[in-house]
């Protein structure tokens, strides 16, 4: 324990030091540089105002390059080779995607993740920031909702297999869900086996982590929403649900789509809560999955793999440029 605590110190300190180092260094050095060459005082600055952001900036950028770019670059160029990354097959990979029966229904499921997950993770998010202000333990109850944020997926999808548990039809069962169904006098399930329907189970693992953060983003968005409009509308006799749909709900509108967006790629994302609820079984797989599966498993195949992490990124992009068009738009318009 203390072995590694003077580790983490001493990394800290040296990343610390390695910092200062390099920004009074390259700054120094470029001092030194501009003030040697030929040209007027107010020139020279004008070369240092220019080329200074960019050293706080290189850092940043070359492990963006070695990190982020190059493993794109990478990716994308062994999706157009067989498995052993040697030999060139054109667009057999891509052609496979499409045909492969297992893709097929991984595309599937993540349609459904699509559908369901931001939908009703914001919409659980909206109503309990709407009810909350209005009791006294509402911020408590923000704090219960908010917690599943704290948690890993990993250790959200334990949690939940407890809830999910099935011991054999002739067993003890010790599941949440299947006690409330034995008390209603049903029979106990496999529910992580049940095929189509297992996906709805795992999506409420994500719904109850995300929920907390839509909660919190968009309690912040109602705050804006002007009291007066509000109290007018009561005066003239509108409903709490008029109110609701008619008056706050577009004022929060462009946060309720940030909102959506944000949880749409964490979805497209999503590898954690399936590899350790069913590990992709039962027609639970989704893309991540599937490309681990190529990758790690079975030999690894470096072609197919790589094209399905392309499908993926490919997947990703649209709803990206969406939410930065849309915030470049708010930004415009203030």
């Amino acid at each position: 324990m203390n072995e590694a605590l003077i580790q983490t110190i001493t990394a800290v300190v040296v990343s610390i030091a390695f910092c200062l180092l390099y920004f009074a260094g390259s700054n120094l050095l470029l001092d030194k540089l501009v003030d040697a060459s030929s040209g007027s005082k107010n020139r020279k600055e004008g070369i240092k105002s220019g080329i200074r952001p960019w050293l706080f900036l290189a850092p940043a950028m070359l492990l963006l390059g070695v990190y982020l770019f190059y493993p794109l670059f990478e990716t994308f160029r062994l999706s157009f080779f067989d498995a052993t990354g040697e030999t060139f097959v054109g667009l057999s990979n891509y052609t496979w995607v499409f045909t492969d029966q297992n893709f097929l229904i991984t595309i599937r499921n993540n349609f459904m993740w699509l559908l369901v997950v931001p939908a009703t993770a914001t919409a659980f998010g909206l109503i309990v920031a709407v009810l909350a202000d209005r009791v006294w333990w509402g911020h408590f109850a923000k704090s219960m909702v908010f917690m599943p944020m704290a948690i890993s997926f990993v250790g959200a999808s334990v949690i939940w297999k407890f809830v999910f548990d099935f011991k054999g039809p002739d067993s003890e069962q010790i599941g949440l869900l299947n006690a409330m169904v034995m008390g209603l006098g049903r029979k106990p399930q496999a529910w992580v086996t049940i095929p189509f329907w297992n996906n709805f189970f795992l999506m409420a693992i994500l719904v109850w982590i995300q929920t907390g953060f839509a909660m919190v983003i968009l309690s912040a968005a109602l705050r804006g929403v002007p009291q007066d409009t509000i109290e007018a509308a009561r005066i003239d006799g509108a409903s709490e649900l008029q109110i609701f749909f008619e008056i706050m709900v577009p004022q929060v509108m462009s946060t309720i789509l940030v909102v959506w967006t944000t949880i749409t790629i964490t979805v497209l994302k999503v590898f954690d809560v399936v590899m350790a609820m069913t590990g992709g079984q039962w027609d639970t797989s989704v893309l991540a999955n599937l490309m681990y599966d190529w990758m790690f498993r079975g030999g690894g195949d470096y072609g197919r793999s790589s094209t399905l992490a392309m499908v993926l990124m490919f997947a990703v992009v649209p709803v990206m440029a969406f939410n930065i068009r849309r915030f470049r738009t708010e930004e415009a318009q203030r």
